[in-house]
């Protein structure tokens, strides 16, 4: 019998359940994975305030038919010292706050314990957040993947803010700016979601090896069909900045243009959303925040327009895949769409600004031959570009090309040696 190579999985989120694009790239590299390696996973997870109907219990219970799974929480949720403790460390010691942020003693004791007991082969990292679990990986090479470049990711969020917020998040920017700089050229391969990231990378750190993988979307899970095709939908918890930020702007800027005159457009925010927010914004701007829901597909297939105003993000949208994927028209910001293969007018509507965006969704709502033509594109282009089966084998192919280049290296060093 040959034995399967033997990959450690560090994850910044349990990647289950699929209610966010980390953790649905996260789910679906680690299934696509585990058919050719021999999985053991450590990964953190959030509290969700009780916003999802389950802790990680069930959903390590799930991972399990995949790779051995453990889960640990981030230790800052738990504790607002901790949480202030991070920042103040931060602000003390000049190193970006993530670094502090997932420093976990039942995570590094784990971790210490696997690698003294077993040898593996790959060390998979998920996000640069992680860098300093990767940086204790006795020699194995490691492959970070880069969900977005962080650095700009912070420098986004902060340009949308005001006074000490925009400060102290241009101030994280740089320093993680640093650690991307410093960090990146020693990992083995740095994974890009990306064209658009890999060129940020490679010019805040020349040196470091890329290979573009992009996200992708389970085009029989997702797929067209009928419904009432009215009104609009996002798809984004509303725990996350950009999301967040996204849902304000939207609300402010644009619903009112796109209501203009009287029309009646209804709108569902799909996602994780306290009770207060959903209440608020149901009673401010007659919007529906839904909270979590377990399959987006049904609030999907209704609506006429999927619209996705996002002024903060990085890396790709998968739930402009998933909206390609269902036939459905998309109406965008150019950040929302960044990175992946949108072509305004084709596949897609792209606009900067209030007054274009809102005409773009009412052209959608009132042209169901617009509709049909933007939904068609989009379904076409996900089939050819952004099927996870079509990704899958790529992706296998680089982790493996990684592998057998570092197994040659030693090899040549053995010889060497003797």
């Amino acid at each position: 019998m040959t034995t399967r190579p033997r990959l450690l999985f560090l994850c910044q989120a349990l990647p289950y359940p699929l209610d966010s694009g980390v953790a649905i790239r996260s789910y679906h590299t680690l299934r696509i994975l585990s058919r050719v390696f021999d999985v053991t996973a450590l990964c953190f997870y959030r509290r969700k305030r009780g916003l999802v109907p389950e802790g990680p219990g069930p959903s390590v219970v799930r991972l399990r038919s995949l790779a051995r799974v453990e889960a640990f929480p981030i230790p800052q949720e738990h504790s607002v010292p901790r949480l202030l403790w991070d920042h103040l460390r931060s602000l003390a010691l000049g190193r970006v706050y993530t670094a502090f942020a997932y420093q976990s003693r039942p995570f590094t004791r784990r971790l210490g314990e696997l690698l003294r007991t077993s040898h593996f082969d790959l060390v998979h990292v998920d996000s640069m957040v992680l860098a300093r679990y990767g940086a204790a990986a006795n020699g194995a090479p490691v492959v970070c993947v880069h969900h977005n470049v962080e650095s700009v990711l912070l420098q986004r969020r902060a340009d949308v803010v005001r006074g000490w917020r925009r400060a102290y998040l241009s101030h994280q920017a740089r320093l993680m700016e640093r650690e991307e700089r410093r960090g990146c050229g020693r990992w083995a391969l740095n994974v890009m979601v990306s064209e658009t990231d890999r060129a940020r990378l490679r010019a805040i750190a020349p040196e470091a090896s890329c290979a573009v993988i992009p996200n992708g979307v389970d085009t029989s899970y997702f797929a067209p069909t009928p419904g009432r095709d009215e009104g609009l939908v996002f798809v984004g918890e509303a725990t996350w900045f950009p999301n967040r930020d996204a849902l304000q702007y939207f609300c402010d800027a644009i619903l009112p243009l796109v209501r203009a005159e009287g029309r009646r457009v209804p709108v569902r925010w799909i996602g994780r959303a306290s009770a207060r927010t959903r209440s608020a914004y149901q009673r401010r701007y007659d919007v529906e925040l839904t909270g979590f829901v377990a399959d987006i597909r049904p609030a999907v297939r209704d609506a006429a327009c999927y619209v996705v105003p996002l002024r903060v993000g990085g890396g790709t949208r998968v739930k402009i895949l998933d909206a390609w994927a269902m036939g459905k028209a998309v109406v965008s910001t150019s950040v929302g769409c960044e990175g992946l293969a949108a072509e305004d007018g084709r596949n897609i509507l792209i606009r900067d600004d209030p007054d274009g965006f809102a005409q773009a969704v009412r052209a959608v709502l009132s042209d169901a031959s617009l509709r049909q033509g933007l939904g068609a594109e989009g379904r076409r282009t996900v089939e050819r570009l952004y099927s996870w089966d079509r990704i899958g084998e790529s992706l296998v192919n680089v982790y493996l090309s990684v592998l057998e280049s570092s197994q040659g290296s030693q090899s040549l060093l053995a010889r060497a040696a003797g």
